[in-house]
């Protein structure tokens, strides 16, 4: 009679005496190569190619997008600066005492049809103001700024197209009668332009764009 005969239920030991099931490979072991419990192939996960895919596209469209932002916002930026200059222009009115004083534009009392008109930037500042005045009143605005009548050369226009552009005056317009100077002064004291129209001598109207350079 046999060992196995003789223990009825007793585990059958492999050629080394050990159990089947703790054999490496032995179909009792769990989680062992070869268990229907593992996938196929390498034993990983299969690479995300899309996900990649997915990252890449957004490292390269959101630079692209914000790109695309900030030059629609300049633009639109740079256009509603543009409308807004167009916008300015004289306004009905004294120069306040301070810009008058900066500028050296001192306006005669009682003159009509006043308006001005400032602009500033970190090159040059200047102030557009017209007004018509009695005569007399030409005189005294004149006499403040150290010249007179006789400075105002006949025929001349000296306020530049381009200023005059800014603020929509025609000065120069043919059929009417002009005359103008030019006040130059030891900086910072402003540079002033005057134009003169001659049209009613009783009332002259006048004027002036005088220019700062810090």
């Amino acid at each position: 009679m046999t060992t196995a005969e003789q223990r009825p239920g007793a585990p059958v030991s492999g050629t080394n005496g050990s159990p089947a099931s703790d054999r490496p490979g032995g179909s009792g072991a769990p989680g062992a190569p070869g268990s229907s419990g593992m996938s196929g192939g390498d034993g990983g996960r299969p690479p995300r190619r899309w996900l990649k895919a997915v990252i890449v596209f957004l490292l390269i469209a959101i630079p692209a997008g914000y790109l695309a932002i900030s030059a629609m916002q300049s633009r639109d930026g740079g256009s509603e600066k543009v409308q807004a200059a167009k916008a300015k222009g004289l306004s009905a009115g004294y120069p306040s005492r301070v810009q008058r004083r900066i500028y050296d534009i001192p306006v005669p009392p009682n003159s009509l049809k006043v308006a001005s008109y400032e602009t500033n930037s970190w090159k040059v500042s200047s102030l557009y103001v017209q007004f018509v005045t009695s005569r007399d009143g030409l005189d005294r605005f004149l006499a403040k700024l150290g010249t007179g009548p006789s400075a105002l050369k006949k025929g001349a226009v000296t306020i530049t197209d381009e200023q005059a552009k800014k603020v929509g005056w025609q000065v120069g317009a043919a059929g009417h009668d002009w005359s103008g100077m030019v006040i130059k002064q030891k900086e910072p004291q402003p540079k002033l332009r005057i134009t003169v129209r001659n049209d009613n001598p009783a009332h002259p109207k006048v004027y002036v764009v005088s220019t700062i350079t810090p």
